[in-house]
């Protein structure tokens, strides 16, 4: 099957060509603007795509029928300007490395940090990303932003082999792409590494800075406002943490996002239970036992450790509190959960102090 290493507006007037599609019919079955298929119909070769819509006409591409491609095959041999850029090899290996990333998500999901620290690793240790192009770079980059999160979730938060390390390289790439939306995403998680290594201060401001920030989406948006929150919450301003958090609960609530819904009222009732008010902490966390999901360990241990938290902060609950506890260390144990288990056992040396608070 013909393949395209890098679409540019000639391959994509090609293809809509091809599918006997109109420039708005094609627009609606890429999702892409009218205006950006007139441009691409307009300056044929001296537009690329963006990676992400780069993406879009590669499935676009397989996805259409045999004499569809057939067509596309021979409108790329008489238009003028040249052959398309391609290479089977090439063109292979990126769609076998975009199923290794697919597949190192749902490792991620789960936990299975090995066998998604392989999939991720094939291919970063094979290529260099100065040997790649644009549509290499764009995998080389996501690749090395999964991996961040494998290393934050295992606690290596800074140094050379680091979450910090790898999200800022993969900040670089995108923004040598011009991707800002994936470059606000990477911000955001290396401002969940500041709050995770106890800069609090420094954490809230850039959450409050990117829930404004209009290259994030709604949810992300909400998130780094729920994430004020938190990081206001372990700096013991509870009052206003659940002030800002519960705006997270309605953002969630009008966007249709269930299980973020449900993770804010687990933050809101950790803020409770710093404030004292152990009555709302536990109707929060109820809450948020009821309506989350634990399909993941690391889901499973961040709830029954925050319900832990709550329980043993009261004398009449505290063995329940420190059984809920044991069960959640033995699970961060079991999956490799570093930092969820030091968080379990700062909590358990400090009791019900005011700083034992939960780490994200």
């Amino acid at each position: 099957m013909i393949s395209v290493q890098q679409w540019t507006g000639r391959e994509a007037s090609a293809l809509r060509a091809a599918l006997r599609m109109s420039t708005r019919a094609f627009a609606e079955h890429l999702g892409v603007a009218l205006r950006t298929v007139a441009k691409w119909e307009q300056l044929g070769a001296s537009t690329v795509p963006r990676p992400d819509t780069q993406a879009i006409l590669d499935t676009a591409l397989v996805r259409a029928d045999t004499l569809a491609r057939g067509r596309f095959e021979v409108l790329l041999d008489r238009s003028a300007g040249g052959g398309a850029r391609r290479s089977s090899v090439r063109a292979a290996d990126y769609e076998t490395w975009t199923e290794d990333i697919e597949r190192a998500v749902v490792c991620l999901s789960r936990q299975n940090f090995s066998f998604a620290s392989d999939l991720l690793n094939r291919w970063l240790a094979r290529h260099g990303p100065r040997a790649l192009d644009d549509k290499g770079l764009y995998l080389y980059g996501r690749s090395l932003v999964l991996l961040g999160d494998l290393q934050r979730d295992q606690g290596a938060t800074l140094g050379p082999l680091s979450a910090h390390h790898s999200y800022s390289t993969a900040r670089g790439l995108f923004t040598e792409l011009d991707i800002p939306r994936r470059v606000a995403q990477i911000e955001l998680s290396l401002a969940v590494l500041d709050e995770m290594s106890g800069r609090l201060d420094a954490s809230a401001h850039q959450y409050e800075r990117l829930a404004a920030d209009e290259r994030l989406s709604g949810r992300d948006r909400a998130r780094a406002r729920l994430w004020v929150g938190t990081a206001l919450s372990k700096d013991g301003n509870n009052d206003y943490a659940v002030k800002v958090m519960t705006t997270a609960t309605h953002d969630f609530e009008a966007l249709a996002e269930p299980e973020d819904w449900s993770v804010a009222h687990q933050k809101i009732a950790l803020a409770y239970r710093g404030a004292g008010d152990l009555t709302r902490a536990l109707q929060y966390i109820d809450i948020a036992r009821s309506t989350g999901t634990v399909d993941s360990p690391m889901q499973r241990v961040r709830l029954d450790t925050a319900h832990g938290h709550i329980l043993l902060s009261d004398p009449a609950t505290r063995d329940d509190g420190l059984s809920v506890l044991d069960d959640a260390a033995q699970v961060a144990r079991q999956y490799g959960l570093s930092h969820q288990l030091r968080s379990i056992e700062g909590i358990r040396r400090s009791c019900d102090g005011p700083s034992a608070v939960l780490s994200r």
